[in-house]
């Protein structure tokens, strides 16, 4: 048995028995190894006795889950209605620019800010009421 299998069976233990315990297994997975993949949706589904399908599903459905690791910062730009709205299309290119090659921006649709937007997110930390300089800021400082 290999030590991913191994960790990823610690971890589906850990659940073991919580209501609903797919998604704080796969946000425990993703933290663990930076990605949830085919190996470590296959494992989870075995140990919760789900499909594959059944587990894919729930990882290519939620944006916080990547089926490889990502080595560059990721900065997280809400576009959803709200964003749009308050103007995020408008400082998308000044996003681009100070992000280049080093950095990823992922588009999400609401990080919950919809009365504060434009919104970005670098890890856990929200930043709401940007504009173009400061959603620069942001990307360069992550």
């Amino acid at each position: 048995m290999s030590s991913k299998s191994e960790k990823i069976g610690e971890i589906v233990a850990q659940h073991h028995g919580r209501e609903g315990p797919l998604l704080p297994i796969l946000h425990d997975v993703q933290a663990e190894f930076g990605c949830v993949d085919a190996e470590s949706e296959a494992l989870i589904a075995k140990g919760l006795n789900l499909s594959r399908a059944d587990v894919h599903g729930v990882v290519s459905f939620y944006h916080d889950f990547t089926p490889e690791p990502e080595l560059r910062p990721v900065v997280q730009i809400c576009r959803a209605e709200a964003c749009k709205a308050r103007g995020v299309e408008e400082i998308m290119d000044q996003a681009r620019a100070a992000a280049g090659d080093r950095v990823k921006l992922h588009t999400v649709y609401c990080l919950g800010l919809c009365s504060v937007g434009p919104s970005a997110r670098v890890g856990d930390t929200l930043h709401a009421r940007l504009d173009g300089p400061a959603l620069a800021k942001v990307i360069e400082d992550a």
